[in-house]
């Protein structure tokens, strides 16, 4: 990728010596000679890298509000802040306004030459792993042949390609965002953003800001995740937790596809379709007073339901396969060993969800185990929190011995029966029971039997 760094300064001489330095080492510039050729050079185009002084034409901080404005824009930017002003007080304001490194006048050419570099390797490093993690997100498939995972395949087929707006319902780690993905990805939008607002990540006073944007004094623009995704998917993770004063601006959104920047006076048109994902019951949200219903029924044009990992047993011996393969070849790693029927694994709770089983699995390919026993201590240490055996015998340390049998055989049986989608012949295979002898026990634990 070719590099392109930003130079402000007001001095002609620092200009030209950065400039020659710059491209010598063989990296594109552009050139601003104040504040506000600097914020015109920003909103026309983000930096790859910036170099800015801190004292311009318009005051004694220029520097970190262009700064300020950069990270607004781009958090990931790297900001060399270079003065002849230096003090304590002026380096640690501009790292924490988020500056990569502080360097004072007049400053030694092979020093910024090499806080530069290490700006570009921090570039280069952060696009290769947006790059992969985006490659690696898209390639994961949805995993499963349950009931539940063969249905959210066969709904995402079907609204991919319309333009309908979509709530999908699930616990965290589920897999909600990869849904969201797989639907953006069928539809005609693929080609354009796919913007993520994270409603439980923000704080209370951010969400207007991040959503529609800001015009600030300056002429500057901050842009919102509405606009970011203009054309293509917009996925509000979380959406429960957006505050009801934002929702009721949501809702506007919705109703008339435009809206004003944060201190803007002009209407912001905007082609988004929205997508959204909550944990929490919205139907519940809404009787509590937390959600408003007008917009939970302009959402809910399509609604697809998720379940926890530990209603769907039978997909966790293919999500382990799926994903030791997908792993190994990521870490370049020969095949991961795993038991794929590891009772200790399949009868796990699974809180975390296909998020807790696919970091084990990642946990257990940087390890490395070279033996099964190593193998399964990772496992249950990794799991040990959550161990379904130490539950039963915390629950059922306070009951007669026959209550607690009775209960650990109806949890084991229910877990096994899930595990094999209802079939009663490989599950008296997998229990060691004959299969009449399985009947008679599920009637007398009053277990369903279910296809």
């Amino acid at each position: 990728m070719a590099i392109e760094i930003l130079i402000v300064d007001d001095n002609a001489d620092i200009r030209k010596i950065l400039n020659e330095l710059i491209i010598d080492a063989g990296y594109k510039t552009r050139i601003a000679a104040n504040y506000n050729q600097a914020l015109t050079e920003i909103d026309k185009k983000i930096p790859d890298v910036a170099i800015l002084d801190v004292k311009l034409d318009k005051g004694d901080n220029d520097g970190i509000e262009l700064l300020s404005h950069i990270k607004s824009k781009n958090k990931d930017v790297p900001v060399i802040i270079i003065t002849g002003h230096a003090n304590v007080e002026m380096a640690v304001n501009s790292l924490k306004h988020g500056a990569f490194e502080f360097i004072e006048k007049p400053f030694d050419q092979t020093r910024l030459l090499n806080f530069i570099k290490r700006a570009v390797e921090n570039v280069k490093l952060k696009s290769q792993n947006k790059e992969y993690e985006d490659k690696l997100f898209y390639s994961y498939e949805l995993i499963g042949d349950s009931k539940n995972i063969s249905t959210i395949r066969e709904q995402i087929d079907k609204i991919g390609i319309t333009e309908s707006r979509v709530l999908i319902n699930g616990p965290s780690g589920s897999g909600k965002e990869l849904i969201a993905r797989k639907i953006h990805k069928n539809s005609k939008r693929n080609s354009k953003p796919f913007v993520i607002l994270n409603g439980a990540l923000l704080e209370a006073n951010k969400y207007e800001l991040e959503l529609f944007g800001e015009e600030k004094e300056n002429g500057s623009i901050s842009y919102g995740a509405l606009e970011k995704a203009n054309d293509g998917t917009l996925l509000i993770d979380q959406v429960s937790e957006i505050p009801l004063d934002i929702q009721s601006k949501i809702l506007r959104v919705l109703t008339d596809q435009k809206f004003k920047r944060l201190n803007g006076n002009s209407d912001v048109n905007v082609n988004v379709r929205i997508i959204c994902s909550s944990s929490k019951d919205l139907k519940e949200e809404i009787k509590l007073g937390n959600f408003r219903e007008d917009l939970y029924h302009r959402l809910n044009v399509f609604e697809i339901n998720i379940k926890p990992l530990n209603q769907r047993i039978s997909d966790i011996p293919l999500l382990i396969r799926y994903f030791s393969k997908k792993i190994s070849e990521n870490y370049n790693l020969k095949n991961l060993d795993l038991d794929e029927n590891d009772s200790y694994v399949l009868n796990h709770f699974w809180h975390g969800n296909v998020r807790e089983l696919r970091n084990l699995i990642e946990r257990i390919a940087i390890l490395q185990p070279d033996t099964k026993d190593k193998m399964s201590n990772i496992i249950k240490e990794s799991l040990k929190n959550d161990d379904f055996g130490e539950k039963l015998s915390e629950n059922n340390l306070s009951i007669p011995l026959k209550e607690a049998r009775e209960k650990f055989e109806k949890e084991y049986l229910t877990v096994q029966l899930k595990k094999f989608k209802g079939n009663i012949s490989k599950t008296a295979n997998f229990v060691g029971m004959e299969r009449s002898a399985l009947h008679r026990k599920l009637k007398g634990l009053g277990i369903k039997e279910f296809n």
